[in-house]
């Protein structure tokens, strides 16, 4: 998809004529405008055991987005944070939903949230609700999308700024502890660290705002939570990898997604304990 400027694709009828990746736009940005509409009003929380939690919001953005997927792809197969597998699990086309990524900030009224659509292996688009951006890929180039205008993502490390996620659990440990990855030597030296456990923080790395992103975890790559920002990245041209530096998919463990492979150098030889 050409990063041109082009019209709202945000309408009442949504239909086939849409590419794929149009449609990652639609549906992400009718789950952000569910989540904004619902944003400083009470919530109902469902528990999910371990501490998390869903609400209202979460199911309302799930059910927008899934109104334009179905509109626009019948056919195709939907695995949702909140709904669960909606058609064959190994179907060829399945999109994978994470209606409101940050359920905890948003509850408690902070605004660092995102919304993510992702065609398994292909677009993807992550919406923040708040700025009113669109972060996308058709699967070959990366923008943004701001006021109807796109602009291409350009991954930079130049704010030295790293994510760094700390939430449980922390499959990796004894061996990598993201915690202890803030106070190594050559990380206090080089980068100065942030802690936003939302895909937003991927978005960032690839449009120059962070200079990496890094997470704990098991196969991220067909994750709810961060297929749609591992497609952003990779397309905007970052390097991104295991923590272990093996390829995302089942071969790895967890996520470094740097805008450059001076930061990703960096960061492998403090996790692996040699820099």
């Amino acid at each position: 998809m050409p990063l041109t400027r082009r019209p709202d694709i945000l309408r009442v009828v949504i239909n086939a004529s849409l590419d794929d990746a149009d449609v990652a736009i639609a549906a992400a940005r009718a789950g952000a405008k569910a989540v904004h509409a619902r944003y400083g009003k009470r919530l109902t929380r469902m528990d999910k055991g371990f501490g998390d939690f869903a609400t209202d919001a979460d199911v309302e953005s799930e059910e927008a987005i899934l109104g334009v997927i179905r509109a626009a792809r019948p056919e195709d197969a939907v695995l949702g944070e909140e709904g669960g597998q909606q058609g064959a699990a190994d179907a060829v086309r399945q999109w994978l939903v994470d209606p409101l990524c940050g359920t905890l900030n948003y509850a408690v009224g902070n605004m660092l949230v995102a919304v993510n659509v992702a065609l398994r292996g292909g677009p993807a688009a992550v919406a923040d609700p708040f700025s009113g951006e669109v972060f996308f890929t058709d699967g070959a180039t990366a923008g943004v999308r701001r006021d109807g205008s796109d602009t291409q993502l350009a991954p930079t490390a130049a704010t030295q700024l790293v994510d760094v996620n700390l939430d449980p659990p922390f499959p990796s440990a004894p061996g990598f502890r993201a915690v202890d990855l803030l106070a190594h030597p050559g990380f206090i030296e080089r980068f100065r660290p942030r802690v936003v456990s939302t895909t937003l923080a991927l978005a960032w790395v690839a449009a120059g705002k962070r200079a990496a992103y890094v997470t704990d975890g098991g196969d991220l790559a067909e994750s709810v939570h961060f297929a749609a920002g591992i497609a952003l990245c990779q397309a905007a041209g970052c390097v991104v990898t295991a923590v272990d530096g093996a390829p995302i998919g089942k071969a790895g463990r967890g996520l470094i997604a740097a805008a450059d492979a001076e930061t990703h150098g960096l960061l492998s030889s403090m996790i692996r304990g040699r820099g």
